[in-house]
């Protein structure tokens, strides 16, 4: 039998390391179609100018475009028969990537546990991205719920890894050379430096946009993420395609431009939920929440801790959680990270 069907739960187990099939060699076209896909205009990410003026040699691609690439590498080994994406922990970017780099993805198994149903199970693994010149660009855990092949098959000795909460601001790695005294605001968008922003302080991106089952499918095939809940409408028991999760990640970030405009680079990502399925037809709307603020050893460059929500249509204004604990019904993705800001 030369075809794969994927790997099913009960081919996981705690150790293995996976080399992922098919480096990509990125280039503007991923830039031109990301910024088309996504209403986003990070001003870092557009110009090279201004790239120049904060140190960089040239505009890196989007934070989200690495994260994407890597993660697609890494589906059909990891998600191809996954019921849903759950989750993100300890994410770092070590290095910017530009237009003519080559990345390649390789992930381990650091943990297993089967749901209480047999038929599915969890698995989490650490993915890493590499450059052409084998550097690490980036890393993050996911955990994942997949199906089981054989639901006869026994269930293996629980491994739930231990994973930090938050990405230390001591360990986050800067780009060479980068700095923000000769930082352009009127270039950028907007006058907010860090020292602007309030702990505990909310901000609703105001604007909304609503699905298309084809804007998702590109997306979706752009980054070569193959899992067949976002493609094949018979995966599913209601029929409908689900909407990848970092389209969402990407869509709620590029809408945070509206008040955090100068929250530039992505620099860890220390928690994250996909709370709710998202479908074609869903407006989605976010709103951010500053968590912590920090210093870096970079000229005029802080750190900003930003909790980004994503809602959909009928969402209370920052309606996060219900008394019960649980995520409010139309609450899509609740994603904790670090990124760079003037201070």
């Amino acid at each position: 039998m030369k075809t794969s069907p994927g790997r099913f739960f009960e081919d996981y187990a705690v150790g293995d390391v996976i080399d992922h099939a098919v480096p990509r060699t990125l280039s503007g076209g991923e830039r031109a179609l990301y910024h088309a896909l996504y209403p986003a205009r990070g001003a870092l990410y557009s110009s090279d100018e201004f790239a120049a003026a904060c140190g960089l040699a040239q505009a890196p691609l989007d934070d989200l475009i690495a994260f994407h690439t890597v993660f697609g590498k890494t589906v059909p080994d990891i998600s191809l028969n996954a019921v849903a994406n759950l989750g993100y922990a300890e994410g770092r970017w070590h290095l910017p990537v530009y237009p003519g780099d080559t990345l390649r993805a390789q992930s381990e198994v650091i943990g297993v546990k089967q749901n209480s149903s047999g038929k599915t199970g969890v698995v989490w693994v650490r993915s890493r991205g590499f450059n052409q010149h084998g550097a690490l660009v980036l890393d993050y855990v996911r955990w994942v719920m997949v199906r089981k092949r054989d639901l006869e098959a026994p269930a293996p000795e629980v491994v739930i890894p231990v994973l930090n909460k938050v990405v230390d601001p001591e360990t986050l790695v800067l780009p060479e050379g980068l700095e923000f005294l000769r930082y352009d605001f009127t270039a950028a968008g907007e006058q907010h430096r860090q020292a602007d922003y309030e702990i505990g302080e909310k901000i609703d991106h105001v604007d909304g946009v609503t699905i298309e089952d084809a804007e998702h499918m590109l997306a979706t095939r752009l980054w070569q993420n193959t899992a067949k809940v976002h493609f094949d409408a018979s995966q599913r028991p209601d029929g409908r395609r689900l909407i990848y999760g970092g389209h969402v990640i990407s869509l709620a970030r590029a809408l945070s431009f509206n008040g955090l405009a100068n929250a530039q680079m992505i620099v860890a990502l220390n928690s994250g939920a996909h709370a709710n399925p998202c479908f074609a037809g869903d407006t989605v709307r976010a709103w951010s929440e500053v968590l912590d603020k920090a210093e870096t050893r970079a000229p005029g460059v802080g750190a900003i801790r930003l909790r980004l929500v994503a809602v959909k249509q009928g969402a209370p204004e920052f309606a996060l959680k219900s008394e019960d604990g649980k995520y409010h019904p139309d609450v899509l993705l609740d994603l904790d990270y670090w990124a760079l800001m003037p201070l």
